[in-house]
């Protein structure tokens, strides 16, 4: 079942995120389906929180698209490389997002490797955020894409997580948001194969 805009409209970021996990990221380009299980995600709030693009409001070219309701894909070029792929959470006006970190390869696997021109299958297909978003074809092109839609989605298949079954931890690389780097809002699947590095 598609994840319905209610999902994402809620006001808090940290429990979206935790919930994302065991839940289903999919795309359909040009009639190809390719899909993953979500393993890890980071939380990201608009409002007090220095690790994130619109914190305290600002707003941007690139973050206007947190600002609108929640339910859209924010996609972004992390070093001009690496298309980053978030899902945009609250109501409108309210910018926090979750960052897709690692991705577990249920369907379109030789589609995937394709994209990531990989010739046997492996973890690092699509752990990490920039590697997920190659083997799903996510883009920059879907910046402002509607996640009930029928190009890009998250389904709920039915995949319960028990509390023990998740491992918490700090965010990666934003060692610059100071006191903010350290809020444990990174969520991984216990000892899933697919998460990315460095380990929580």
């Amino acid at each position: 079942m598609k994840l319905p805009l209610s999902f994402y409209t809620r006001s808090d970021v940290v429990q979206i995120a935790q919930e994302l996990l065991g839940k289903i990221l999919v795309t359909r380009i040009d009639g190809q389906l390719s899909s993953g299980m979500i393993v890890e995600t980071e939380a990201y709030c608009g409002e007090n929180d220095k690790a994130c693009h619109a914190n305290n409001g600002r707003r941007t070219k690139r973050t206007e698209i947190m600002f609108q309701e929640g339910g859209k894909a924010y996609v972004y070029l992390c070093y001009g490389i690496h298309h980053l792929f978030n899902v945009t959470t609250n109501v409108d006006g309210l910018a926090d997002a979750v960052l897709v970190r690692g991705l577990e390869p249920i369907e379109g696997l030789d589609l995937m490797m394709e994209r990531r021109k990989m010739k046997r299958l492996g973890n690092k297909l699509s752990s990490g955020p920039g590697s997920l978003s190659k083997a799903l074809g996510i883009t920059t092109k879907m910046y402002g894409q509607d996640l009930t839609g029928d190009t890009l989605w998250i389904e709920d298949r039915g995949i319960e997580l028990k509390p023990i079954n998740i491992k918490v931890g700090k965010r990666v690389g934003v060692d610059y948001a100071e006191e903010d780097a350290l809020k444990p809002w990174r969520f991984v699947i216990r000892n899933n194969l697919w998460t990315s590095k460095p380990a929580v």
